[in-house]
């Protein structure tokens, strides 16, 4: 009996561990993205001051071989639905194409890199004020980017004006695989430090 407690914990913790992406949050990975902003390391669920997420971060993975091109998406999965309701949908922050490996680490990590600011620039979190507060949850997923890749044509709206992202389905018609790794960090809504400020 005591060793089917100690078992069933030891499994709970394990998967505790693994979670990279917000419970419940849909695709979900095992493999943790390296996310650096600055000297801040980003471990999954972290909560940060908006003022500290303002650029955009360094990426990268460990103990993963990677080679080619890889997409990156970071979507706000808990955005006030329009007319105050209790609903949530998406704003994507960012999906930027052509990442590679770089001979550059970071703490272990083999750093990622890209030139590119499309199909839509990083621009940081800020959720607005709510009462009570929410905390938003910014996920990040990395995709191997398949040659070719564009965004769908059903997707191009979305990915314009940011809102409404269905990133199950986008992954559907872009022919992307399953994401290889994952992280998330979170912002308190009506959070409104200034950079180099604490308020």
């Amino acid at each position: 009996m005591l060793f089917k407690a100690i078992a069933s914990s030891l499994a709970l913790a394990a998967t505790t561990l693994a979670q990279t992406t917000p419970a419940g949050f849909t695709p979900a990975t095992n493999q943790t993205l390296d996310v650096y902003y600055g000297s801040t390391y980003i471990s999954p669920g972290l909560m940060v001051k908006k003022s500290s997420v303002a650029s955009k971060p360094v990426i990268g993975v460990t103990g993963i071989e990677v080679s080619g091109k890889y997409l990156l998406a970071m979507i706000d999965i808990d955005v006030q639905a329009q007319g105050g309701g209790s609903g949530r949908t998406t704003v994507l922050h960012a999906l930027l194409q052509d990442y590679t490996p770089s001979t550059q680490k970071q703490n272990g990590s083999t750093v990622l890199t890209t030139t590119a600011n499309t199909p839509s620039s990083y621009f940081g979190p800020a959720p607005p004020a709510e009462n009570p507060k929410h905390p938003h949850n910014y996920v990040f997923l990395l995709h191997k980017q398949p040659d070719g890749f564009a965004v769908p044509s059903a997707h191009r709206q979305a990915v314009s004006s940011r809102f409404g992202i269905d990133w199950n389905k986008f992954i559907v018609d872009a022919k992307l695989s399953p994401p290889i790794a994952g992280n998330y960090l979170q912002v308190q809504s009506g959070d409104n430090t200034l950079k180099g400020r604490k308020l």
